[in-house]
């Protein structure tokens, strides 16, 4: 009789937490996307941080299943009291994303000018839906790295591996490309919400089909040397729109750890000569001279000139010398002052 109570009261607290957590990703369900048309930028609103990422699945049956606001996202009752969420197989009907610029015969099946995006997206990497694992955890070649290389766009990572060694899907998705491809060998190309295409190349084996929906993590192919490629390794991209960014702008392959859970696409990423390594490096650096510019900044002082100022009567009651003002203010000593006019003193 208590196990039963606590059963109801477990159900009564999840159905309440399943219809505030819904009402929220409702958003989230159309990913980002541009309106080429007005130039326009969709944003998903992010799932609320209270929701324990990721949600773990039970071993133990599910005892009950409860229906959110949105009709294709259920939470699922395991016996030993934890809980997930399930996405309907109708659910990624509903995603345009996934209807837009559809394709399975190309590998870039979008019509998009560079020119005509904006500067930078917001993307959401993860949320309480969407996970997240590691293609492959391993050092990248040093060969490897996004790039030119021998006169071509080396648009990704390659990661050296052991024939068939295990692949993982990055995000949770759709496959919109799976067959031979002459250069990339087996490869597979899945389309995730939030508009990113990742690439994964060189397969010996491919464990998934046009059409099938993976969750991050599932297994979809075996590492391999098919294709243009001088040895065992997977080479992966990332894509947005059609157009390549360096995949460490995401992972960090050494650890497998993401780096951002909401992350901030810059168009200048799109450069075959942009790399996570040197743009990260130059963007610190930048961040580095601007916060000294802004103590400069924030350091500088102004006098307004009256009547009967001269330079060397300014200089004396600020603490500062006539060659010091004329240097801040690009003058000479013989410049007239002129009433109203404002003069850096420091």
């Amino acid at each position: 009789m208590r196990k039963e109570t606590n059963k109801n009261i477990f159900t009564i607290v999840l159905v309440c937490l399943a219809g505030l957590l819904a009402a929220d990703k409702l958003s989230a369900i159309n990913p980002v996307r541009i309106d080429t048309a007005r130039t326009q930028l969709v944003i998903p609103r992010p799932a609320l941080e209270s929701v324990p990422t990721p949600l773990v699945k039970s071993a133990s049956d599910p005892i009950d299943t409860l229906d959110t606001v949105n009709e294709h996202i259920k939470v699922i009752l395991y016996a030993d009291n934890t809980w997930q969420y399930y996405k309907t197989p109708d659910y990624q009907k509903v995603a345009g994303v996934f209807e837009n610029d559809w394709k399975e015969n190309v590998t870039n099946p979008y019509g998009v000018k560079q020119e005509d995006l904006p500067t930078s997206w917001s993307i959401w990497l993860v949320d309480s839906l969407d996970q997240y694992h590691c293609p492959f955890i391993g050092d990248i070649h040093p060969r490897g790295k996004f790039g030119p290389r021998r006169g071509r766009r080396h648009q990704g990572v390659d990661l050296p591996l052991k024939t068939g060694d295990p692949i993982y899907a990055a995000f949770t998705g759709k496959v919109r490309f799976a067959k031979y491809m002459s250069g990339f060998g087996n490869l597979i190309i899945i389309r995730h919400e939030n508009g990113i295409e990742t690439f994964y190349a060189h397969l010996s084996k491919m464990h998934v089909k046009v059409g099938d929906w993976v969750n991050a993590g599932d297994v979809i192919g075996l590492g391999g040397s098919t294709g243009r490629s001088t040895g065992p390794h997977l080479h992966f991209e990332t894509r947005y729109n059609g157009f390549a960014f360096d995949p460490q702008w995401l992972i960090d392959f050494k650890t497998g750890e993401l780096r951002h859970r909401l992350f901030v696409l810059k168009k200048k990423y799109f450069n075959i000569y942009s790399n996570y390594e040197q743009d990260f490096e130059d963007e610190m650096k930048n961040d580095e001279e601007d916060k000294a510019e802004d103590a400069e900044k924030a350091a500088m002082k102004y006098y307004v000139i009256r009547s009967g100022d001269t330079l060397s009567k300014i200089a004396r009651n600020h603490g500062t010398t006539i060659n010091a003002l004329c240097r801040l203010n690009g003058i000479s000593t013989t410049t007239t002052l002129k009433i109203g006019r404002r003069i850096r003193v420091r």
